[in-house]
Parts: structure tokens; C-alpha cells; sequence
């Protein structure tokens, strides 16, 4: 809830910080990241590696730099993507994997965000200088356009086999990874085992006020430090953000499940409105996606009048509308 009482639905991005996360922040050690000395900044680093099973990771201002700087590293101009049609990378990134990295894209998957090996493998390019090489699969859990929806460990591995067979490597956005964790109770580290890199955010869900993160080996992580230096990521005192991520991190995350409490609840209301369509039994996480019917207008018109009694959701579509507790 807003300062001005709104119930502001549209993201899990606008949350503020708590009191002791502002404490965190305030008291946070600090120094020159880009010379690799800010020591809070470091703690984090090491925390996600740990926390992923990889050997580094590198703290970054956004979700979207974590996934651009990674289809960087794993790529050249002229490769293609295999991901999702709803992908975070491909709908919500303004067209970077073309404009950063001069890749193209390849879409596979259902309405859920979900795609299998079999859909990889007939996505995968023939060799041969007619065709662009099939370079990477990226896979988003949670996926957001799909609802929040969790993918299943065995469907990544067989994923993963295709991608091995073909010499292609696996990014996770694992923004919302934590959500997935907490929900189907595995750790991190049994997702990120799959993928070469590994994308969190902390300012979803986890609630700090900026920040992502990538995981992966070594060799690659120095990689993507590099692209984060070209684009712009380095951050100097960068201490008091990494601070509110490892606040984040240290209490927050168990937190998650109450979102995916209040998710199932209010689809369960929504169910029961005239007017509006979902399946509460689709809400896996904290995400709620249902369909306005022409005799309440469109998405757009109900948010506007939603807002006008001072709740608020997105409009995802001309019908479709998302909340995320």
C-alpha cells in the first residue's frame, strides 16, 4: 500500500524498504567496486555463488543488464536464441539480444511460458552457411507473462541434454527464482546446476530497492564484468545497494510464500466476480493473470476504474489483466 493508501498491485516491484533493510543500507561497509574493493559488495558476489553452486557472481543494477550482459558473453552478432515467445528477454527488453548482442530469435513454447526438448531440438538450425547458428537456450522461472509458473527440474535437464548434444549453452532469468525455490521447495542451486548463468533480481519480490545479480563459472563471469564495464554497470560506493540484497536474502525470502498465499486468495475472489476469468489453480507464485469480458470493458478501462477507487493493477493485454500480490 502506497503512502497515499492505494493497493498497488501492478509488480512485486513496488515495494519499499523496511526499516531494518534502510538500517542495512546506512551501516553498509563500503568501497570502490570497480576496483573490486567495496568488501558488502563482495559478501553478496560470494553469497550467490554459494547460493547458485557456481564458483562467482557479479552484482548489477538490473534484471535486464543480468540477461543482456549474459546473452553477450555466451554469443556473437549473427547467433540465435532459442527462448519463449513471452520471454522477459524478448517482450520487456527493447529488443536488446538484437540491439547489444546482433542475435535473432527462435520461439518455441506453450501459453504458460513452458517449452520441452523436443520443441529445441526441431528449433535448432541445420548447420551450413545458409543459417544462423543455434548459440543459446534461455529459460525463465518463474515466468512472468506465463503466470508465475515453475518449471519442472526434468524438463530442464532433458532441456539441458539437447542443448550439451548441440554445443549450446543455457542461461537461466532466474529473476524470480527465489519464488520458484520457495514454492516447489528445492534450492537454487538444484536450477542453476543446469544452466551456464544465472540471473536473480533482489528488487521483485525480495523487496530491495535496486539490484540483480549473474552467477556462473569463473571464465564467464569475468566475461560479463566486462560487458557490465561497456555498457555502463560499474558502480562505485555500491555497498549500501548490496546491503539491502543481502538483508533481502537473509529475510525475506521465507516471506515469499505469504505473496503466493495472498496471490492464490485473491484469484479465488477474482473467480468469483462477474466479468472477470482465471483458474486459481494456475496461480503457482505470486502472480494473478485473468481475462476482463467484453461486458466490463477492456483491461485498460477496468484498471482505470480499479484505480479510480484506488487499487491499481497492469494491463497485459486488451483483455488481460496482471496483479502480482
Amino acid at each position: 500500500m502506497s503512502e497515499m493508501g492505494t493497493v498497488d498491485l501492478r509488480s512485486d516491484t513496488v515495494t519499499k524498504p523496511t526499516a531494518e533493510m534502510r538500517r542495512a543500507i546506512a551501516e553498509a561497509e563500503v568501497g570502490d567496486d570497480v576496483f573490486g574493493d567495496d568488501p558488502t559488495v563482495n559478501r553478496l558476489q560470494e553469497r550467490v555463488a554459494e547460493l547458485m553452486g557456481k564458483e562467482a557472481a557479479l552484482f548489477v543494477p538490473s534484471g535486464t543488464m543480468a540477461n543482456q550482459i549474459s546473452i553477450r558473453a555466451h554469443t556473437e552478432s549473427g547467433d540465435e536464441i532459442i527462448a519463449h515467445h513471452y520471454s522477459h528477454v524478448y517482450f520487456y527488453e527493447a529488443g536488446a539480444p538484437a540491439a547489444i548482442s546482433g542475435c535473432s530469435m527462435r520461439f518455441v513454447g506453450d501459453e504458460r511460458g513452458m517449452f520441452d526438448a523436443d520443441e529445441v531440438r526441431a528449433a535448432i538450425r541445420p548447420k551450413g552457411s545458409h543459417f544462423p547458428p543455434s548459440r543459446l537456450v534461455i529459460v525463465e522461472n518463474t515466468h512472468n507473462r506465463g503466470g508465475g509458473t515453475i518449471w519442472e527440474l526434468e524438463s530442464i535437464a532433458a532441456i539441458h541434454d539437447v542443448a550439451r548434444e548441440h554445443d549450446m549453452s543455457m542461461h537461466l532469468d532466474g529473476a524470480r527464482l527465489m519464488n520458484a525455490c520457495v514454492a516447489s521447495g528445492k534450492a537454487a542451486s538444484e536450477y542453476a546446476r543446469y544452466f551456464d548463468t544465472v540471473s536473480m533480481c533482489f528488487s521483485k519480490g525480495l523487496g530491495a530497492p535496486v539490484g540483480s545479480a549473474v552467477a556462473g563459472s569463473r571464465a564467464i563471469i569475468e566475461r560479463i564484468h566486462r560487458f557490465r564495464k561497456m555498457l555502463g554497470g560499474g558502480m562505485r560506493q555500491a555497498g549500501v545497494l548490496a546491503a539491502a540484497a543481502i538483508h533481502a536474502l537473509d529475510h525475506h525470502v521465507d516471506r515469499l510464500a505469504d505473496d503466493h498465499a495472498n496471490a492464490k486468495r485473491l484469484a479465488e475472489a477474482i473467480a468469483r466476480m462477474p466479468g472477470l476469468v482465471t483458474d486459481p489453480a494456475s496461480v503457482e507464485t505470486n502472480m494473478v493473470y485473468f481475462d476482463v469480458e467484453p461486458s466490463a470493458g477492456t483491461a485498460a478501462s477496468f484498471c482505470e476504474g480499479l484505480l479510480a477507487a484506488d487499487e491499481a493493477c497492469a494491463s497485459a493485454s486488451p483483455t488481460k489483466t496482471a496483479c502480482a500480490p
